[in-house]
């Protein structure tokens, strides 16, 4: 099982997150669209990190099994936590002058989002997946 993780501490770990989202999706086969999605995915949640807790992590995991190719993303970080998840996740809800569309959309690009907050702790995980296909 491949994984990378990385620190979470400015613009260019946002991009290497999201780069390296990509590349693991491509190598399991996922086409264009998919990579995208994911990269895209990534990189809100890593962005959020600096604006709203100035660091964190990363772990990009292959989670493939023998029905599925599949990867999951963590993105955690120490800063003040989400207070209303709920009110977080519609669209249009902005603390910072936002669009407000940043965790409503990734979660709308993924096939599994989970989010777990409280003060001091934010913890998301993603993920994607497609069933294998299987040579007779």
């Amino acid at each position: 099982m491949e994984k990378v993780t990385g620190a979470i501490k400015g613009q260019y770990d946002v991009v290497k997150a999201r780069q390296e989202a990509r590349e693991m999706a491509r190598n399991l086969g996922f086409g264009s669209a998919d990579q995208t999605r994911l990269a895209t995915a990534v990189s809100e949640l890593t962005r959020n990190v600096i604006q709203h807790a100035s660091n964190g992590m990363y772990i990009i995991s292959d989670n493939s099994d023998q029905q599925l190719i599949a990867i999951q993303a963590v993105v955690e970080d120490n800063g003040p936590g989400i207070p209303d998840i709920e009110k977080a996740l519609e669209y249009g809800y902005t603390t910072k002058r936002g669009l407000g569309a940043g965790l409503p959309g990734t979660k709308r690009l993924v096939n599994n989002f989970e989010i777990e907050s409280r003060p001091g702790y934010t913890k998301v995980t993603i993920s994607i997946a497609k069933k294998r296909r299987y040579m007779r």
